[in-house]
Formats: structure tokens, C-alpha cells, sequence
């Protein structure tokens, strides 16, 4: 593995520390950091502003888009927080890198950074395999069941009371609609968790019919860029993500071409 990780008797610590190799690409300082704020602040004021929004004003014209808009930035928020736990929002200061991975699970939706931290790094020590706490059971393959059990690995009945409790206050002492709370609020973060699913584990890690072709019991998909961060920020690229998992998400592109240049379309 290509990140310096501490493990004893399975024990993780909290502390990465990236290892450039020479297909990394240099990484501007800070950037990572700017990048993960740029998104917790696009969540922020979006879901904000939308809100705010009259609940007359709802038209599904620009309500399904606004619907996919937060979706995709729920998704960003888990992405941010992967990247924290591999240590490359901000390279240089680790409490500050944990920081973020902690806040941008929070405002996902509560989750524990320490459980997920471990469970992440559990998932690359054993990637597709019955020691995987993201892989199926073995025996319920298809991609609901399959989702079902992911759901339920990380389901947690503290979790879901802390998202209860938040949803009335906010209704009750923000005077939020609740329609626009379902809609704007839990919609997206629910239709975030089967993007996330869909891309970042049931298609980069389903056994092909010829059987596994790495180590990392993985597959990529090179689709053109712009679909390729539509699909779950570059994390199709997954082949090359856990080849080198110091790579932040938005340089598995370049990672993937220069490690694979025929594949890469344009």
C-alpha cells in the first residue's frame, strides 16, 4: 500500500501520512483544503437558499434539478471525508485534515469519523472479501440487496435520532416547511447514499464474471471527464484510487492517465 498507516492487531490510527510516488502529481499547498471548503460551502448556501424557498415557489421544473444539485454536493461532503481519512485534504496539518473529514461527516449526517475511519480502512486492507464491511454477504449479490446490507452496516439508531431531532428544530424554531426539508434536506442525502453505492462500491468492486484481474479485487470505468465527476467525483477511477490512496479525488484523472493512457477518453 502506498500510505503509511498504523495498524496493530487491526487496531488503525487516526493519522496518515501520504507517500508521493512518481506518477503522483504535485499537489499545490492548501489546495485540497480550499477544494473541501469550496464544497462544504456550496452545501452550506445552497441548501440554505433552498430553504428559504417558498414552499408556492416549489415547481418541479427546478425542483428535481435542485433535488440532483444537493444530492451531488451530499456526495461531495462523503468524498471530502474519504479524502480526509487518507490523509490529503491538508497534507501538512493532520489535526486540521481530521477536522474536516469530522465536519463534513457531520453535516452528512452525523456519522462517526473514528468508526468510518476504521471501517474505510478495513475496506482497503480486504478489499471485496467476507473481512470488507462494504462488501456483500457473500450470498445476496445483486446491487439492492447488496445495498441493503451497506445500509445496514452503518445504520445507527443514535445517528438516526440526532437527524430526527435536528429535522424538528429546524422546522420548529426555523419555521422551515417541512416539505421543503423532505425534499431539499433528507431526499438528497438519501439519493446520495445509493450514488455513492452505485459507483464508489457495487460497480468498482462487483466480481466479474472472469473473476477478479488485481490485488485490489477492483475495476475502473474511463469515462470522459465530465461524466466521470458527475459519477461520484472521479471514484470510477478505482483501480487507481486504491493503487495509490494518497491521491485525492480530483487527481485520479491525471493519476489514470499516466498510469493508463490508451484507456483515458477525452
Amino acid at each position: 500500500m502506498s500510505t503509511a498507516l498504523s495498524a496493530s492487531n487491526h487496531s488503525l490510527s487516526l493519522t496518515t501520512t501520504p507517500i508521493t510516488t512518481d506518477l503522483s502529481p504535485a499537489q499545490p499547498r492548501l489546495l485540497g483544503f480550499i477544494i473541501a471548503s469550496l464544497i462544504m460551502a456550496m452545501w452550506a448556501g445552497s441548501l440554505t437558499a433552498l430553504l428559504r424557498t417558498a414552499p408556492n415557489q416549489l415547481h418541479p421544473l427546478w425542483t428535481v434539478p435542485a433535488i440532483l444539485w444537493q444530492m451531488f454536493l451530499y456526495t461531495g461532503l462523503f468524498v471530502t471525508a474519504h479524502d480526509a481519512m487518507h490523509g490529503v485534504v491538508v497534507p501538512q496539518h493532520p489535526k486540521l485534515n481530521r477536522f474536516v473529514g469530522w465536519l463534513a461527516l457531520v453535516l452528512y449526517g452525523f456519522f462517526s469519523y473514528k468508526q468510518l475511519f476504521k471501517a474505510h480502512w478495513q475496506h482497503h486492507h480486504h478489499p471485496a472479501s467476507p473481512l470488507d464491511p462494504d462488501y456483500h454477504n457473500g450470498t445476496l449479490k445483486n446491487p439492492v440487496a447488496w445495498y441493503i446490507q451497506f445500509l445496514q452496516r452503518y445504520w445507527s439508531w443514535p445517528r438516526l435520532l440526532a437527524l430526527v431531532a435536528a429535522f424538528h428544530t429546524t422546522h420548529l424554531l426555523l419555521h422551515v416547511p417541512e416539505a421543503n426539508l423532505l425534499l431539499f434536506w433528507v431526499v438528497p442525502s438519501l439519493l446520495s447514499s445509493v450514488h455513492l453505492f452505485y459507483f464508489g462500491t457495487y460497480l468498482p468492486h462487483r466480481e466479474p464474471a472472469g473473476g477478479y484481474q488485481n490485488a485490489f479485487r477492483a475495476q475502473s470505468a474511463h469515462r470522459p471527464l465530465l461524466l466521470s465527476l458527475l459519477a461520484c467525483y472521479h471514484f470510477g477511477y478505482h483501480c487507481e484510487h486504491h493503487e495509490y490512496p494518497h491521491v485525492p479525488w480530483w487527481q485520479l484523472p491525471t493519476i489514470a492517465k499516466r498510469s493508463r493512457p490508451n484507456l483515458i477518453p477525452s
